[in-house]
């Protein structure tokens, strides 16, 4: 479901794509996955290591391979805690149905109703954004807010504030009407966290814990860790394989704070998928029903869940990422079949998830990442490359040389460094991407070319 997120930087939610489809068949054997882990992790690098968790009618398995970090022989398993990133807003979606269960709120009620009178939220044409809108990222809100300008690339939402937040809703304005359009949005599951906390009186750690993990006894899905959940906890890695700092989310953190582990996650599929009771049975289901298209056409919103429909299989779940890990869930009501896969490196394993629910979602292929140089070049040549580049309709990548180094920043992500490899040729340390830009018959830069996951996409220079 990276429909595509053309530029994977800085991004609590990135899917992979679903590939061609073959025949089904039923789920893989343990020695089976433990292949496919050791292909992802010892010949194609794309991870320190996977833990991948099955759930049906016949129990649970668990299937590891790797280290928590690479100078750290404890081998990763079931308890490993894991950023699970947009996994979260799969919870702050849950904690809202069961606030409203309770008869705490409403799903429809604005968003106004919740927030200090100082606030002034974004309206449009008389309609205010809701509870629900958040929760299936049709609020109208972008993917981050324009005043989010981290400190520290290696944590960059630990700096943004509540401040900033109000002053952002209290300034925005709504692009599209309300509700009309499927739209992720790290910004609204954030908020829509942020709220949730302000109605029941804690923080959303708090809520989490009360509402859904202590109920479904989930004691390592949590933000702040005890000193033997800190031992337990993977070290993250970049595209490259090198450590890289934990996330923080203070004010955003309905978006993508949470950490959990496999045994915890098998948990939740068990009660989402009713192979076990608990008091959040009614309120999981309705948070499976579907709200909205997205611009996908197999691929639907429910509250907080991602529907993906192909070959008359719904397959329901969500995956997540921070700088360091990768996370996925999702289940088939149908075979009452789910699964979990977990990875300490921002390298996407989505695919392995959509494939292990069913073969004919094809595994990706990778190659090793390149260790890649970067060379001194006349920072001259940079004002050439300066301008806005269209990847894709309202996704616009702006070049721009400051204090003689050139940076990149996608439509609503974060500026990143660009590194010379040739006077053409660039690269991001913070993933693996790099950039060529490309001169017509005159000399003049018109174009570039964005490689990253294997593709090639193009992109006109619109000024």
């Amino acid at each position: 479901m990276k429909r595509k997120l053309l530029i994977l930087i800085l991004v609590l939610f990135s899917s992979g794509g679903f590939g061609t489809m073959t025949n089904a068949q039923s789920v893989r054997s343990d020695a089976e996955i433990r292949t496919i882990l050791q292909q992802r992790i010892d010949q194609e690098q794309q991870s320190t290591g996977i833990v991948v968790g099955v759930i049906d009618e016949q129990g649970r398995r668990i299937i590891g391979h790797g280290t928590l970090d690479r100078t750290n022989s404890r081998r990763v398993d079931g308890n490993t805690l894991f950023e699970i990133g947009s996994i979260s807003k799969v919870f702050t979606a849950l904690a809202l149905v069961n606030m409203a269960e309770r008869g705490d709120l409403k799903l429809n009620d604005p968003i106004s109703k919740f927030l200090p009178k100082s606030v002034k939220t974004p309206t449009r044409n008389g309609k205010e954004i809701s509870l629900l809108n958040l929760a299936t990222h049709s609020s109208g809100l972008p993917r981050l807010p324009d005043n989010f300008a981290p400190a520290d690339m290696n944590n960059p939402y630990a700096d943004y504030t509540v401040e900033q937040l109000y002053s952002f809703l209290s300034t925005y304005r709504l692009p599209r009407d309300i509700g009309a359009q499927y739209a992720y949005s790290n910004l609204g599951a954030g908020l829509l966290g942020h709220i949730l906390s302000l109605k029941a009186g804690v923080d959303y750690e708090t809520l989490v814990k009360t509402q859904i993990a202590q109920p479904l006894q989930m004691n390592d899905t949590r933000i702040h860790l005890t000193s033997d959940q800190q031992a337990r906890f993977a070290t993250g890695h970049n595209a490259l394989g090198k450590p890289v700092s934990h996330w923080d989310l203070p004010t955003l953190a309905g978006a993508g704070a949470l950490r959990s582990t496999t045994n915890d996650l098998l948990k939740f599929l068990a009660a989402n998928l009713e192979l076990t009771s608990s008091p959040l049975t009614a309120t999981l289901q309705k948070t499976h029903v579907v709200q909205k298209q997205t611009d996908t056409p197999s691929l639907k919103i429910a509250i907080g869940w991602h529907s993906l429909n192909q070959n008359g299989t719904e397959i329901i779940f969500h995956d997540g990422g921070t700088g360091g890990f990768r996370s996925f869930i999702g289940f088939v009501k149908q075979k009452r079949l789910g699964v979990v896969v977990l990875s300490n490196s921002e390298n996407d394993i989505a695919d392995i998830g959509l494939h292990l629910l069913d073969r004919r979602n094809k595994l990706a292929k990778h190659n090793p990442p390149k260790q890649r140089q970067a060379v001194a070049v006349d920072p001259k040549l940079f004002d050439a490359y300066v301008g806005r580049y269209e990847l894709a309709p309202n996704f616009i990548l702006t070049i721009t040389k400051e204090q003689n180094r050139l940076y990149a920043q996608a439509t609503g992500q974060p500026k990143v460094e660009l590194f010379a490899e040739t006077e053409t040729q660039f690269f991001i340390t913070e993933v693996d991407a790099q950039i060529t830009f490309i001169s017509d018959r005159q000399g003049k830069v018109n174009r570039l070319i964005l490689h990253q996951a294997g593709q090639e996409i193009p992109a006109k220079k619109l000024d």
